[in-house]
């Protein structure tokens, strides 16, 4: 199977998946980082793709997504962003919106803690 093919099917296989540099109890890097943090914070059930423990999975996200950075995240197979636009989302409760649209189940308080640290 291909990279993209592997790719390709765990996006459609799982409801929200994190392309991205480690794992999300020990991320590699600080964009990797807050992503994980912020979903991890909001309780929110993910799957991590670790790219630093494959070449061909690491360019073939970017290929993939037509999107040059990592972290990337994926949601009911749709491509959400990396690190910036996400945060940008969460703070302005549009993550909120799209899991509440699309039925992921996350922790509205702990979303809404995060808003209120960052005011």
């Amino acid at each position: 199977m291909s990279a993209q093919d592997q790719i390709r099917e765990t996006v459609e296989k799982n409801d929200v998946v994190l392309f991205m540099k480690g794992t999300k109890t020990m991320p590699q890097c600080g964009f990797s980082s807050r992503v994980a943090g912020v979903l991890n914070y909001m309780g929110v059930d993910y799957t991590d793709v670790n790219v630093l423990a494959d070449a061909e999975t690491r360019q073939g996200i970017k290929d993939f997504s037509d999107w040059p950075t990592i972290p990337q995240l994926y949601v009911k197979g749709e491509f959400v962003g990396g690190c910036d636009i996400v945060t940008e989302m969460t703070l302005s409760g549009e993550l909120d919106a799209l899991f509440e649209k699309v039925g992921v189940s996350y922790n509205k308080e702990a979303a809404d803690k995060i808003r209120e640290a960052n005011v």
